[in-house]
């Protein structure tokens, strides 16, 4: 089963990348930043439940 933060993590960089689109189709560069800014806090959200999924994993094998 994924893990909370995968999946919130996935959510934040598609809207990131979503925001980060209207940035550049406006010319709103804050928009742009914002959007950027999200992407990479998803990203590391998306991370961090990775290492909890393998840590999971690694300890039921064991």
């Amino acid at each position: 089963m994924a893990d909370h933060d995968r999946v919130e993590g996935a959510a934040r960089n598609i809207g990131g990348k979503i925001k980060e689109g209207f940035g550049n189709l406006t010319g709103d560069e804050k928009l742009k930043a914002e959007g950027k800014a999200e992407q990479v806090a998803g990203k590391v959200q998306n991370t961090i439940g990775g290492l909890k999924d393998s840590l999971h994993e690694n300890h039921k094998r064991n």
